[in-house]
């Protein structure tokens, strides 16, 4: 089967949206998703560089709009849609 990384890489900056957090201006994620995907979203330039003894990563501005963007595709509801 052939992996498409770049949807592993929306799906997880996406989840990353959802568990960030505000430290001052400042959006920070914690680090528990796949090294590999959390790897190449440091290349990307969405995420400060993973590797290290923080348990967060700082999501740069542009990480920062990119995955509230890709997390309102991938999880907002629609109109029609009801709980």
């Amino acid at each position: 089967m052939d992996i498409d990384r770049d949807k592993i890489d929306d799906c997880t900056l996406a989840l990353l949206y959802l568990v960030s957090f505000r430290n001052h201006s400042v959006a920070r994620a914690w680090k528990s998703f796949d090294w590999e995907t959390m790897n190449r979203l440091h290349e990307k330039g969405y995420i400060s560089d993973p590797k290290g003894r923080a348990r967060s990563v700082v999501l740069s501005e542009g990480g920062s709009l990119r995955a509230e963007e890709l997390f309102e595709e991938f999880f907002a509801k629609r109109g029609g849609d009801s709980e």
